[in-house]
């Protein structure tokens, strides 16, 4: 499924200066973009049909799944989010608490996961990094969630257009010492280029290789993830962002990983 070519090396530090940005709140200090209210009972009909939130811990729930979350991301394609009732939610979730899923992604600032598969506060605990390499901070972070927070799901999720990646396949040198150890965390892992394939399908590979790369380091590297991976009681999906359409395509995961595969 994945292409593997060779791509010139030309100049991608400015890019990856520039895409590695970390993301602003959708509603930081900016002014706010004039938008129309829904009617008062289309915004009704919609707050029913948003997920229910997150009770406080000791509670009973139902876990987030893989396929909840791949609706939440057709709605975000198709530009249908559902309206929480973000007070309400807000003061439910100062007392603590109990996300599902873990999502371990790229700082790019495109690419923020609530948006993406429209879920609300709450539910997604949130792991950026820039190529989304999985540093002893991140993996700490990702232990916590599953150990404290009894996550139960991670998705680790590439994006096509990554600078870091490209950067890492260009070869080019960083300008400092810590943008050299994003690099050296993701060069290892990307495939042997394929003579004759585009830019676009040599990134693609690259791209999708990074993501299988740092799924393995979180299942590798922790003692904690891994035991609940082998036990079966945390999943591990890897997938790929799509920046045009919005869609999230799930890649599929090996045995090591998650003891099934998924199409």
């Amino acid at each position: 499924m994945v292409c593997r070519a060779r791509m010139a090396a030309v100049p991608l530090v400015a890019v990856f200066l520039m895409s590695v940005a970390v993301a602003a709140p959708p509603h930081g200090d900016r002014p706010a973009t004039p938008h129309a209210e829904p009617a008062p009972d289309a915004r009704a009909r919609t707050i029913a049909q948003a997920p229910t939130p997150r009770k406080p811990k000791g509670k009973a729930v139902t876990p987030r799944s893989w396929p909840e979350l791949q609706a939440g991301n057709r709605r975000f394609v198709a530009g249908d989010h559902l309206v929480h009732a973000v007070r309400e939610l807000r003061a439910a979730l100062a007392t603590g608490q109990q996300p599902d899923v873990v999502v371990l992604t790229c700082s790019d600032s495109r690419v923020s996961p609530e948006w993406i598969f429209d879920q609300p506060l709450g539910e997604l605990f949130v792991v950026r990094t820039a190529g989304h390499v999985v540093d002893p901070i991140a993996l700490g972070s990702i232990e916590y969630a599953v150990e404290h927070l009894h996550a139960r799901l991670i998705v680790v999720m590439g994006h096509d257009e990554c600078g870091a990646v490209a950067a890492a396949v260009s070869g080019d040198s960083m300008p400092t010492e810590h943008l050299d150890s994003i690099m050296r965390k993701i060069r290892p892992g990307i495939p042997p280029a394929r003579p004759g394939a585009s830019r676009a399908e040599t990134l693609a590979a690259a791209v999708a290789a990074n993501v299988r790369r740092s799924a393995t380091d979180v299942v590798i590297a922790s003692p904690v993830v891994r035991e609940h991976v082998v036990h079966g009681s945390v999943e591990v999906i890897q997938a790929v962002y799509h920046l045009a359409s919005g869609r999230v395509e799930e890649l599929r995961t090996p045995d090591a990983l998650s003891g099934s595969e998924h199409d």
